[in-house]
């Protein structure tokens, strides 16, 4: 085997949900201007898993002679991850998940259970019995959670196949607003940890995986941008530098100063 060429992104697949992966970004398809401005931001984004919002499919759209936003998405490049956006109880949460199953999606799906309008923040309790259900039925679930490390456990501890806790609230783009809380979840997690929801930019994206979670899930920071195409693209670098500097090992962080150059000269 040769040998890795210096900085090169070393071979770094990450298993979710019983499937190995090689991209750790995973992309939303809302918001966008067009289908084929998504297409082209998924494409250039360098995601492997692309999830969609089965309330905000148009499941008629056949009917009427057109298509409808899984027409748009290729599932010979792309795992689908069906997810609960949207749902404000554990009971529709269960429902679309069901309804994912029914439409031949698979049992792969993120489960999202939101609180109320004003802070789209999940509700702990609907989620983590919503996730108890699900589980029991054979479902892989993702959960999308606060950054609570107790609820990050409990969800872990109720058969989640990831825990996806936010960096900042949905749409929010104030990036990770709490890295000491993610990092504890990181410290006792056995399952994978995505960072769902909040980011903004390309450094957002690189912090979070310098943090060491397993990956990134986003979609109005691209969707949302002046170029999103561009932005896709940003995101795939950040998301793959953050991760090498991870595996590199940053230095310490100090009070004061450190001589770059050695005592000797040699």
């Amino acid at each position: 085997m040769s040998e890795q060429a210096p900085g090169q992104m070393p071979a770094d697949k990450f298993t979710l949900a019983g499937r190995d992966y090689t991209s750790r970004l995973m992309v939303g398809t809302g918001k966008y201007a067009t289908f084929e401005e998504m297409e082209k931001a998924l494409e250039a984004s360098g995601c492997e898993v692309v999830t969609v919002a089965l309330r905000r499919v148009d499941m008629d759209a056949h009917r009427r002679g057109d298509k409808n936003l899984l027409d748009h998405i290729d599932l010979r490049k792309y795992t689908l991850l069906p997810n609960t956006a949207g749902c404000f109880n554990k009971e529709d949460a269960i429902r679309i998940c069901r309804l994912s199953r029914e439409l031949e999606l698979g049992d792969f799906v993120k489960l999202e259970v939101l609180s109320e309008q004003k802070t789209l923040l999940p509700d702990p309790i609907e989620t983590l019995e919503a996730c108890k259900v699900l589980v029991k039925e054979g479902f892989k679930v993702l959960a999308y959670t606060s950054d609570d490390p107790i609820m990050a456990l409990k969800l872990e501890e109720a058969g989640a196949a990831a825990v996806m806790p936010l960096g900042a609230p949905i749409g929010s783009g104030a990036g990770i607003l709490n890295p000491n809380n993610i990092a504890i979840i990181l410290e006792q997690a056995k399952v994978p940890i995505i960072v769902d929801a909040g980011v903004g930019t390309a450094s957002d994206v690189a912090r979070a995986m310098e943090l060491g979670v397993e990956g990134v899930l986003l979609n109005t920071a691209i969707a949302g941008a002046k170029k999103p195409i561009a932005m896709a693209r940003a995101m795939k670098l950040a998301c793959e530098a953050g991760r090498l500097a991870y595996l590199a090992g940053r230095i310490p962080k100090k009070m004061y100063a450190t001589a770059s150059s050695p005592p000797v000269d040699f």
